[in-house]
Order: structure tokens, then C-alpha cells, then sequence
């Protein structure tokens, strides 16, 4: 174990799962034998962004684990595209699940961890006791892109304008990539402080901004770094923002934008599997998230199709909705747990005399 890390009151310990081909950072809450829940972030966070979860479950009994996904944090960082595919993504998610010596696990998953945790359930049902994902629904961006361009709303998103909807600045990765990527390393701190935005209600029924951001030629167009914008204070304090900066600045974007670089490989690695799904499966969908609408288009359709017992809640969040809207993301969790896992709901201590 290294430094530990103190998120509101409670001491989050610091540790790596090391195997031959692979370092993951992660925190860690709650006893060490207690059921095992595993969040899984997203781009471009950290275990960090787990901080409003983690001391919360911990304190409940369970033994809540954050890792630093691959390219991020004090996890491997790789310097080519391919090491960022889903493929190499689940194995660390196996080997760390491994190194703390369990076979299942609950998984919960946020934007590109949403993808991983599907995997996880879709790929290694035997490795998953149940599995919740944040925004990003099952049987989507996992699938590729050109799965996930099927479900485009195309009467907010015409082809002729949108040829790829609001994922257009998924094609501006593969055809920029070293632009989208030197822009955000200009100033890493800014860069994060204008992404971690609260949801706005005034925003629904437009196109959401990254529908824009290859036709504007980049996320802040002709501009070669992110604009100074003041801080969300409702989504990340100054003290966090400065984590997330340093992490990303000693990294650089190169891994965390290379997720967007294996669409095709991603795809590949699913076709033939089955689909459907029979564990429990919790997912909330955030009302003000325009990019991974869940609410108003289909994105959420084939979810809904090939879940055998789906769980859905909608919570008044934008994107970061673990940041954003942490009681209301834990009450939804807990109260999932409870009911629909109530077997693996920790239980309570009992006195030996």
C-alpha cells in the first residue's frame, strides 16, 4: 500500500494489483472482506472521480474498489493505440479482480468504464455478480461506432450535417488525433476545469456540442487550448481539479484519447458473442447527459431488449453524474442493492461471546 487518499472525512487507501503485464493503481474503502463492488471510470478521469462512492459503500460494509484505468493515474501508461482496446481493458479489470483474490464482483461503470463493465458482463458472466453502468447504456459504443451511429436521432441530427450525430467528435479522434490531442495537453488544468460541467436543463432538443466539433475543427475550434473558464464548483473542488490536472499532465492525453482509436477492434472482438444478459443490471440514465442521450432518443433501446432483469432510473444529472449528483447516484445504487441483491448486502457484524 502507498499514500492513502482522504475524501470527505474518510481515508481511501492507495494500492497497485501488479502481474507481469500490467500495474494498476486503485483506492480502496470499507474491510477488506467485505462484498466486493468495483467502479470503473471513464474519459478523462481517475479513481478520484469515485470520490463521493467509495467512502459511502465502504462505510456500508462493502469493500469499494476504484482502479485507474490504463493511461491514467499511477496505472501502465502505453504509447501505442492498439494497448487502449476494450480487449486489454478487461483483462486488467480480470487481473485486478484476481489480484485481490475474488472470482465475482459487482461493477459499476462510467462512460468508457461502462463499456469495460458491459464486457464484463456480456464476455465474463461467471467474473460479474451483477453489473450498473452510468450513462452510457449496454449494446452501444462497446459494439463500435458504426453500431452506435444506428441510433442516432436523425430528425436533431440530419446526415447531411451530422453524418456521425452527436459522435462526430469521435471521427474528429481518428482523423485528428494528434490536433485533439496536443490541444488538451496545451493546459491540462484548464482543459479539465472547462469539461466538468454540470448538466444544463436549456440545452435539451439542440444538437449537444460535440456534434460540432469537427465541422469547428477541433473541441474549442481554432483555439489551440481550452478557454479559461471559471470552475463548476457543484461538479469538482479546486483541490480535486488539481489532481485530475497533475495526473494528466505527467501522463498527457495520449492514452486516454486512444480509447477512441479501436472502434473497429473493439467490434471485432465482440461479433458472434451472445447479447443478452440475465444478471441483475442497474442503469442510470442522466436527463441533461445531450451526448449519451438515454432519455429522449433510442440510444437505450437495445438495452432494453437483451436485459433479462434491468433496473432503470433516470437522475437530473449531466454527464458526471457520480460528481454531480453523488447522493442521488449512491441512493439509486443502494437502494438497487438492496432489493435486487439483498444476498450480498454486507452483513452485520456478529458478537462472538
Amino acid at each position: 500500500m502507498s499514500r492513502g487518499t482522504q475524501a470527505h472525512g474518510a481515508m481511501l487507501e492507495s494500492r497497485y494489483a501488479q502481474t507481469t503485464r500490467h500495474t494498476t493503481h486503485y483506492l480502496a474503502c470499507g474491510p477488506e472482506d467485505g462484498p466486493l463492488i468495483v467502479f470503473v471510470h471513464g474519459w478523462p478521469e481517475l479513481s478520484l472521480s469515485w470520490r463521493h462512492q467509495l467512502p459511502v459503500f465502504g462505510g456500508l460494509g462493502f469493500r469499494a474498489v476504484a482502479p485507474d484505468l490504463r493511461g491514467y493515474g499511477h496505472s501502465s501508461v502505453y504509447r501505442e493505440h492498439a494497448e487502449y482496446r476494450q480487449e486489454a481493458v478487461v483483462t486488467d479489470m480480470l487481473e485486478l479482480l484476481a489480484e485481490l483474490g475474488r472470482e465475482r464482483a459487482v461493477w459499476v461503470g462510467h462512460d468508457w468504464g461502462s463499456p469495460t463493465v458491459w464486457n464484463l458482463a456480456r464476455l465474463y458472466p461467471e467474473r460479474c455478480v451483477a453489473v450498473a453502468n452510468l450513462c452510457v447504456p449496454y449494446l452501444t459504443i462497446e459494439n463500435g461506432l458504426e453500431h452506435t451511429l444506428t441510433l442516432v436521432d436523425r430528425e436533431l441530427y440530419p446526415e447531411d450535417a451530422y453524418p456521425a450525430g452527436q459522435w462526430e467528435y469521435m471521427r474528429f479522434y481518428e482523423e485528428n488525433f494528434a490536433r485533439a490531442t496536443s490541444v488538451f495537453e496545451a493546459d491540462p488544468y484548464r482543459t479539465v476545469k472547462l469539461l466538468f460541467r454540470k448538466g444544463d436543463p436549456a440545452d435539451a432538443g439542440k444538437p449537444a456540442f460535440t456534434a460540432e466539433v469537427r465541422r469547428q475543427g477541433g473541441w474549442f475550434g481554432p483555439l489551440d487550448a481550452a478557454p479559461d473558464l471559471p470552475r463548476d464548483a457543484d461538479v469538482v473542488s479546486e483541490e480535486d481539479l488539481a489532481v485530475y490536472a497533475e495526473a494528466l499532465t505527467r501522463n498527457g492525453f495520449f492514452g486516454p484519447d486512444s480509447y477512441y482509436m479501436n472502434h473497429a477492434a473493439n467490434a471485432a472482438w465482440v461479433a458472434d458473442r451472445p447479447e443478452r444478459l440475465s444478471l441483475p443490471v442497474l442503469f442510470l440514465a442522466a436527463r441533461y447527459d445531450y451526448v449519451c442521450d438515454a432519455v429522449g432518443s433510442r440510444l437505450a433501446e437495445p438495452m432494453r431488449a437483451q436485459c433479462s432483469d434491468l433496473t432503470e432510473h433516470v437522475i437530473d444529472s449531466g454527464h458526471w453524474m457520480a460528481q454531480e449528483r453523488p447522493h442521488a447516484v449512491n441512493a439509486a445504487l443502494a437502494r438497487w442493492l438492496a432489493t435486487r441483491l439483498a444476498a450480498y448486502w454486507p452483513q452485520p457484524a456478529t458478537d462472538a461471546g
